[in-house]
């Protein structure tokens, strides 16, 4: 990867741990492509007591005789010690090292018993100790059973886990190119998601409709098969999970709404679901207004937006495509570009709420549905204040009739602060600005505020007056 950005917050974790002078066993985790590795190399920058050994899939002779190579440029009395996991990290340690293991689930699926060797050398010698024992792993079910779940040897003796995510919006605009409009930039986000790997190694220079064509849509695209390889690496049966998915992407969100389109019982699909969302690829949402462990309301959604494109545009269509040849992205993807993008488009406008209303506190973020009344951002705050937004990501300006809309749909939203009515704002987000009718309705009152996409991309961005895009170009047309 030729650009670290952002992860400060985690770089700083992991700083900490190095200087505290105690002990330290830390885990990082997180699905593959979010740049685990990078961020603790980046960690260990200037640094001269740390030995990073990333493991690959062989027997554990060699991987063990890897390692000790490794090390050897830093401690070359390593070459001494017994080639056992528990003699060459446990000396490593009586140096007060760091020893990074990167790519873990390697080193236990070459030798199952290593979690259990760090855990005697934890409980019973890296006491004494100021070293840090990284563990860093992208197989999360596997990361899960070697350390994390309650049954596997290491848990409950880490000192910090890091759990590593998709970057902001915020930053993964410093991959996007200058030229990009507000529009584009959104656009890009809603397909190509926050995942370093995929932004980094992507050309985003080019206009966004050749980059989506060469390398999701065309047979030898650089991401064609990327989510097929990913799901492939934590799942044993992928099948039925990727019949979830595609159905997901397709719209069907509820669970008897996915159990219908793929002909599965309910509670079968529960297992499915569950799985799915510890491996980070679904989230299961509610109404803002409603507890997520009490609700029957749930409805999933694909977390990863590029995910989302695969499973909706190209897995299962790739013929379709290989005929269409240059032609593909203007004849299927284009014209549904806006609704597929319109989902993000929504979560950065809940994302920018608290910016349009700094002097309150939220306490909930989300949206709310009930029936056939859906509003698509609803913040709850302390103060007893409800907003309530209307996200219009299409080429028509925002007209009186969506405001109606909104306040119609509000207005069913049962939440009683301190038992008595809630103060309503309300905001509507557009792509293409507003009708005059809207505008003079925002003059003359206090409770609504419109904001368009250059002023939501400026603000997430952090750029309050919003004048470093510039918007002259009209209208987004993906080329």
């Amino acid at each position: 990867m030729d650009r670290f950005v952002d992860r400060t917050t985690e770089l700083e974790r992991l700083r900490t741990c190095y200087e505290s002078g105690d002990a330290e066993l830390v885990v990082v985790f997180g699905r593959r492509r979010l740049g685990k590795t990078e961020l603790v190399r980046q960690s260990l920058r200037d640094r001269d007591d740390a030995v990073f050994f990333q493991a690959t899939e062989t027997t554990r002779r060699i991987q063990l005789e890897q390692f000790v190579a490794t090390a050897a440029d830093r401690d070359p009395g390593i070459d001494r010690i017994e080639n056992t996991w528990e003699s060459l990290v446990g000396y490593l340690a009586g140096q007060d090292r760091i020893v990074v293991l990167d790519e873990f689930p390697y080193l236990v699926d070459a030798d199952s018993s290593l979690p259990s060797v760090l855990q005697r050398l934890w409980d019973h010698e890296l006491g004494d100790t100021a070293s840090t024992i990284v563990l860093v792993g992208s197989s999360i079910s596997m990361m899960e059973e070697a350390a994390l779940l309650g049954n596997s040897p290491l848990y409950g003796r880490f000192t910090e886990k890091i759990d590593l995510r998709q970057l902001e919006f915020d930053a993964a605009l410093e991959f996007f190119p200058e030229s990009y409009t507000p529009e584009e930039r959104v656009c890009a986000w809603g397909v190509y998601g926050g995942t370093p790997y995929y932004l980094d190694a992507v050309d985003l220079e080019g206009g966004l409709g050749e980059v989506i064509r060469t390398t999701l849509l065309a047979e030898r695209g650089f991401l064609h098969n990327e989510p097929e390889y990913v799901l492939r690496t934590e799942l044993s049966e992928p099948n039925r999970y990727f019949a979830i998915l595609r159905a997901i992407a397709a719209g069907n969100a509820t669970t008897n709404e996915i159990s219908g389109a793929i002909g599965l019982e309910s509670k079968q699909l529960s297992t499915y679901a569950q799985k799915l969302e510890r491996l980070r690829l679904v989230e299961r949402e509610v109404p803002v207004t409603e507890d997520r462990t009490k609700s029957r309301r749930g409805r999933y959604r694909i977390r990863d937006p590029l995910f989302r494109f695969w499973f909706r545009f190209v897995y299962g269509f790739e013929d379709r495509y290989e005929r269409l040849g240059e032609s593909a992205y203007e004849s299927v993807i284009e014209p549904e570009l806006p609704d597929f993008v319109s989902p993000e488009f929504e979560r950065l406008c809940q994302d920018v709420v608290p910016e349009l209303f700094p002097d309150e506190s939220f306490t909930d973020l989300g949206r709310w549905w009930y029936g056939e009344h859906e509003v698509d951002v609803v913040g709850l705050a302390t103060t007893g204040t409800m907003v309530a937004g209307e996200c219009k990501f299409t080429n028509a300006p925002v007209d009186y009739g969506a405001l109606s809309s909104l306040e119609t749909h509000a207005d069913e939203i049962r939440w009683s602060p301190s038992g008595g009515d809630p103060t309503v704002e309300y905001v509507l987000f557009a792509r293409s600005g507003f009708t005059d009718s809207v505008r003079a309705a925002a003059d003359e009152r206090d409770d609504l505020t419109l904001v368009d996409l250059p002023e939501i991309v400026a603000s997430l961005a952090g750029d309050e007056r919003g004048d470093r895009f510039d918007d002259t170009r009209g209208d987004y047309r993906p080329n």
